[in-house]
């Protein structure tokens, strides 16, 4: 076991991250040269993932240096998989801190790094990118001194596009990062750090062995999940277990200190959650689980329609199977009375909400209409005493009801030229200033305390806007607290959208009316009568808008003559719009539920 090393890198978005792990891949001989020229970013295997060039799944690959095992997990930078960064981190000893020579220490990385902390984990600073032209060690090494605490005397320094300073890091791998502890005649303790469906071998487990061993045949349990959603007792026997080097290749045994992964005919991933602990059933199994588990918890909901109603069942089918693979994803039954009938959905933020819908309409073949994500409010009717979770703005009654928001917590990275327009963005969207101080010579960390709402729109587009792409931003939630809210409602052609109801504050009651309805209008296409946009409080319009309708010109065919012709011809045109206006429907695109997310500017 002392030869065996267990690390994850961590990074923030477009750190080199991905690339770093191809070179790591090549310079073990793990994979091939051609293989990585063929396919670059090889440990991003989702279509989605190389679309976009983001990870969304951590995954690990077992490597060879010199006479040592490494097994490393590439795990996702962005703040919405967060979750993955703090279960794969206690599945190791040791991390790498890949920070981009160019960009310096950034918001995400810092998020990163307490998440590692946090797990007891051995941190080894890499300055990435360092053949950039606007590359700034000296910079790099004084915010991970300043920020993170390190000594960045001995970071390692690369660059992941040309393999420079592989070699040393690897190195440095097996001489500072400390061997897993454990013992292999104890009792088994596993912990899943992530999981994926299958649908010939049912769930996949990627564990870390803490003790233990585990074979082909043995019968094993979940420590916290005791019992399936059907009431049976989860219990499982084992079919393959094995390692990722970085393709499954199955073993005998895995035991204390491995990394790898394992199959057991499981049906769901919530049957066994990630983060949950795996023991042999009976007598052979441990007393205690491992620490650290928690439920995932959505925070960002919205509801999504087919377009087609005939591709309800479909759509049902095709959520019941994405919830198979990610059960951090939850949805019910949702109606509308604006765009009928669909399912209300629940994501972990804004990029896990987005990428779930271009798989639901790419993997499945589905045209899907999304309404305006929103987060979970506490709600309190007068005269009762319980407070409710609301996830739907539309749910919210009228009439005198007390709202909780939730809040959270948001750590801002910029230059010091642009500290002033980031903090005006944050007072416009509600922020209180906890904390401000600087980084070196002309970088800036803000912390506020920020409603979640207020994220979930485009708060993190203007803030990169803001600082000319540079600023950086992480956020962690911080509770719920009671506020001056009310629920306001769209009425168009004087029938109300649910799909745009949304809860405000009340002192920003009319410029968020007069937002909404303004954007509306640029976005909704003009009909063959007057459209009419109203934002409505309590049944009070508080902003309204006009969309004038497409007038044909009737009198054309008159040429001079009687004006009376002209004026039965324009009356008659006038009772046509009338009569269509009372049957007709209005179309709105989904760019309506869209552009109400864009408010910065």
């Amino acid at each position: 076991m002392h030869r065996l090393r267990n690390l994850i890198i961590i990074a923030h978005i477009d750190s080199g991250k991905s690339t770093l792990s191809d070179r790591l891949l090549q310079a073990t001989g793990t994979v091939s040269a051609a293989a990585l020229a063929s396919r670059s970013q090889f440990l991003d295997s989702n279509p989605i993932e190389r679309e976009r060039q983001i990870t969304i799944k951590a995954r690990a690959a077992r490597m060879r240096w010199g006479d040592s095992t490494v097994t490393l997990i590439d795990c996702p930078g962005h703040h919405d998989f967060s979750r993955q960064v703090s279960q794969s981190a206690r599945a190791v000893e040791g991390a790498l801190l890949v920070v981009d020579a160019s960009r310096g220490v950034q918001a995400q990385t810092l998020s990163s790094v307490e998440l590692a902390l946090e797990a007891g984990l051995e941190l080894v600073p890499v300055i990435n990118k360092i053949d950039l032209p606007t590359a700034d060690v000296p910079a790099a090494r004084h915010q991970i001194e300043q920020l993170v605490g390190l000594d960045a005397s001995e970071a390692i320094l690369t660059s992941a596009k040309s393999g420079l300073g592989v070699d040393t890091l690897l190195d440095a791998i097996v001489e500072r990062l400390p061997p897993p502890q454990g013992c292999r005649e104890a009792h088994l303790q596993a912990l899943v750090f992530d999981s994926y469906y299958d649908q010939y071998r049912g769930v996949v487990l990627f564990v870390r062995i803490v003790n233990g061993t585990v074979c082909k045949g043995d019968s094993i349990r979940p420590m916290t999940r005791t019992h399936s959603d059907d009431g049976s007792v989860s219990e499982f026997i084992v079919d393959k277990v094995g390692f990722l080097q970085p393709d499954e290749v199955e073993c005998d045994m895995l035991e204390s200190g491995d990394i790898g992964f394992l199959t057991a005919a499981i049906k769901r991933t919530g049957d066994v959650p990630v983060g949950d602990t795996i023991t042999h059933c009976g007598d052979k199994g441990a007393q205690e689980q491992l620490p650290g588990y928690e439920d995932t918890k959505a925070v960002v909901f919205c509801g999504l329609f087919p377009t087609d109603s005939g591709d309800l069942p479909a759509m049902r089918m095709a959520l019941q199977k994405l919830q198979l693979e990610d059960a951090s994803m939850v949805f019910e039954p949702d109606k509308s009375a604006a765009m009928g009938t669909g399912f209300r959905c629940g994501f972990l933020g804004l990029l896990h909400m987005s990428v779930t819908q271009q798989r639901l309409e790419e993997e499945f073949n589905l045209n899907l209409f999304a309404s305006a994500p929103s987060v979970s409010y506490k709600i309190l009717k007068e005269g009762e005493t319980e407070w409710l979770d609301v996830s739907n703005p539309a749910s919210i009654p009228d009439g005198k009801v007390k709202i909780m928001e939730p809040y959270a917590k948001v750590e801002l990275i910029c230059h010091s030229d642009h500290v002033g327009s980031l903090m005006e963005l944050s007072q416009s969207r509600r922020g209180e200033l906890q904390d401000q101080r600087y980084i070196g010579l002309d970088r800036v960390k803000l912390m506020y305390s920020l409603p979640l709402s207020e994220l979930v729109t485009d708060f993190h587009d203007a803030v990169k806007s803001r600082s000319s792409g540079f600023g950086s931003m992480s956020y962690e939630l911080e509770g719920m607290r009671p506020n001056r809210l009310r629920r306001m409602d769209v009425h168009i052609a004087n029938s109300a959208v649910d799909g745009l109801s949304c809860v405000i504050h009340e002192d920003n009651a009319y410029a968020e009316g007069r937002f909404m309805v303004d954007k509306l209008k640029q976005v909704i296409p003009r009909q063959m009568f007057k459209v009419a946009i109203q934002a409505v409080i309590g049944g009070k319009v508080i902003a309204s808008e006009q969309i004038s309708a497409y007038r044909k010109d009737v009198t054309a065919k008159c040429y001079g003559g009687d004006a009376s012709r002209k004026k039965k011809l324009l009356k008659k045109q006038a009772e046509g719009k009338k009569r269509m206006k009372m049957i007709g429907s209005v179309a709105i695109p989904q760019e309506a539920f869209l552009a109400i997310l864009s408010r910065d500017g």
